[in-house]
């Protein structure tokens, strides 16, 4: 039996309709022309994951399944690594694709670079219900090589071409040490550290991964990873300064304190653009209160200039504003109403309210002719003139449920 070449690690957990539509893609379209194994990390699944292992297992596919007794990310893909028996070693979700021709070729580069630890490259972002790729995540213009310990090089190249080494297929003898749990400092970059501290990395400039952004499974899935671009900006930063820190222990990073002063702003460059992605993501999910907390980081951080700041400083105050108040409504045990007042299209605020989150079991109305004390306490206001909120107070609506508009934007600064 031939030795074997590569091993596809494939972490799941309760996700079998995903896992059998990987499945067949693998066993269909892959086409590698050398030995390789699928090890299957089932995280203590509860649903049919097993049966769909053994199901494809029984057709004669290369797959070794592993179940854990207990739910533990980082766990599962460290099992999957650790169990692998390929020369080298590759991370695929279970609702992500393979492309074979240039995933051989990456294969063929290690086996004819044996001082190469890894080989990176960038992937497709994939559309599987229009059955198309939309996007390329960072671009390679020619296959790219760092020597051992090149760190100052490969830094500037993450940094001018916003490089995130996430796909990457490793010689499995590398993992032993490499692959170990990073929570604060970002594991792509920290992992990558580690790989360049003991051979050289190459990245290629042809994607031989896709990430399905909509699935025909569940088009509205989130995907695993989207959470750390939400969320990892300073994870990030963390990532960037442990490269760093080995460039300046192994010697290859003269940390100067003008060199310190460099590569602190090249950090802090980095992350602010990755917050800007963020910002953009929290405003496509309507959470214009995270995005403004990002706008503030952003403003302080001198990124103010940049397009998609310029695009979001007109509507974020009128967003924000509308959101706080219909969050401070939904936090009032007992509201069943709001009236709007002094208001020029309640109609349209009305519906904004309802967009940004507002409790759809409570009534938005214009003000009443009359007053009933009835319904003052179940009652919020607001008013679009400072001056009228007290002529509410004196009715008998509750005052700390009677909202202005400077209330709501006065400590909004753009």
């Amino acid at each position: 039996m031939s030795p074997i070449k590569l091993s596809v690690c494939i972490p799941t957990f309760n996700r079998d309709v995903f896992l059998r539509r990987l499945l067949a893609h693998l066993r269909d379209d892959l086409d590698l022309q050398f030995p390789y194994e699928i090890i299957i990390a089932d995280n203590a699944s509860t649903d049919g994951t097993q049966a769909v292992a053994e199901e494809f297992i029984a057709l004669g596919m290369p797959i070794r399944y592993y179940k854990r007794t207990v739910n533990d990310p980082w766990a599962a893909l460290a099992s999957a690594y650790l169990r692998a028996r390929g020369e080298y070693a590759l991370y695929l979700a279970d609702d992500d694709l393979l492309i074979g021709e240039p995933l051989a070729a990456a294969v063929g580069y290690l086996d004819k670079n044996p001082d190469v630890s890894a080989v990176y490259a960038p992937w497709f972002l994939h559309d599987d219900i229009a059955g198309r790729d939309t996007a390329q995540f960072y671009h390679v213009d020619e296959d790219t090589r760092f020597a051992q310990q090149s760190f100052a090089e490969l830094f500037d190249f993450i940094f001018e071409r916003h490089v995130f080494p996430e796909i990457g297929v490793y010689r499995t003898a590398t993992l032993r040490s490499a692959y170990v749990p990073r929570e604060f400092c970002f594991w792509a970059f920290s992992y990558l550290a580690h790989f360049l501290d003991v051979g050289a990395v190459t990245f290629l400039k042809q994607p031989f991964y896709r990430s399905v952004t909509r699935s025909t499974l569940a088009a509205n899935r989130e995907q695993a990873g989207l959470g750390e671009v939400l969320t990892a900006w300073d994870r990030y930063r963390g990532g960037l300064e442990y490269l760093l820190y080995y460039g300046a222990k192994r010697g290859r990073i003269a940390m100067t304190p003008e060199q310190h002063v460099k590569y602190e702003q090249m950090c802090k460059v980095f992350v602010l653009n990755r917050m800007i992605v963020a910002m953009r993501l929290w405003v496509g999910r309507k959470d214009f209160i995270k995005a403004y907390e990002l706008y503030v980081r952003i403003m302080l951080g001198g990124l103010g200039n940049h397009d998609e700041m310029k695009a979001i400083r007109a509507s974020l105050p009128l967003m924000v504003a509308v959101q706080t108040f219909a969050r401070q409504v939904n936090a009032a045990v007992g509201i069943r109403r709001v009236i709007l007042s002094k208001v020029v299209d309640v109609r349209s605020l009305s519906g904004l309210l309802y967009e940004v989150g507002l409790d759809p079991h409570i009534e938005v109305t214009a003000e009443p002719a009359t007053h009933s004390p009835d319904h003052m306490e179940d009652t919020a206001v607001f008013t679009g003139q400072d001056a009228d909120r007290r002529r509410f107070i004196e009715l008998g609506y509750m005052p700390n449920l009677v909202f202005s508009e400077d209330d709501l934007t006065r400590e909004l600064i753009v």
